[in-house]
């Protein structure tokens, strides 16, 4: 049985599974991390929008920005769990996304945890906060999409 290396290192042997809870306290910074590498991508994107488009402070055009910002964001995200299951943040806390069985994500299940966290930021960030009274610190898509956020230390050699 192939194991991943990065999940090794939180792993005593195969046989008793130990993939360390990140806390609350790390779930958090992580938060903001993320919310200003948002902010600077929305930036860039909305700074590359309004060169090519023009004004888009009204009717069609303002749609078409929300919608590409939304877009551009997501795919940051998309990818970066996809490709290595940490974003930018993610891997400065040490932290991971994985399925429960320890798989990485496919496309389909990381566009579905996107949207489900958006679903959760509109609802005042109550997903978010989910993570407060779960016992593994799960936030709420994750658990309903059965992902979860591991703390893999960096190898110190």
């Amino acid at each position: 049985m192939q194991t991943n290396p990065a999940l090794a290192t939180t792993m005593p042997n195969s046989e008793t599974p130990n993939l360390a809870t990140p806390s609350l306290l790390k779930l958090g910074a992580c938060l903001i991390y993320d919310a200003l590498t948002v902010i600077a991508l929305s930036f860039a994107c909305a700074w590359i929008f309004l060169l090519v488009i023009g004004d888009a402070t009204h009717g069609l055009k303002r749609y078409s920005l929300q919608l590409f910002l939304y877009t551009s964001v997501g795919t940051y995200f998309v990818w970066c769990w996809f490709k290595s299951g940490q974003t930018l943040a993610m891997q400065t806390w040490q932290l991971k996304l994985i399925q429960q069985d320890r798989k990485p994500l496919s496309v389909q299940l990381a566009i579905a945890r996107y949207l489900l966290a958006s679903i959760s930021l509109m609802l005042f960030g109550l997903g978010f906060l989910w993570a407060i009274v779960d016992h593994k610190h799960l936030f709420l898509h994750d658990r309903l999409l059965k992902t979860r956020l591991i703390y893999v230390p960096r190898n110190k050699a």
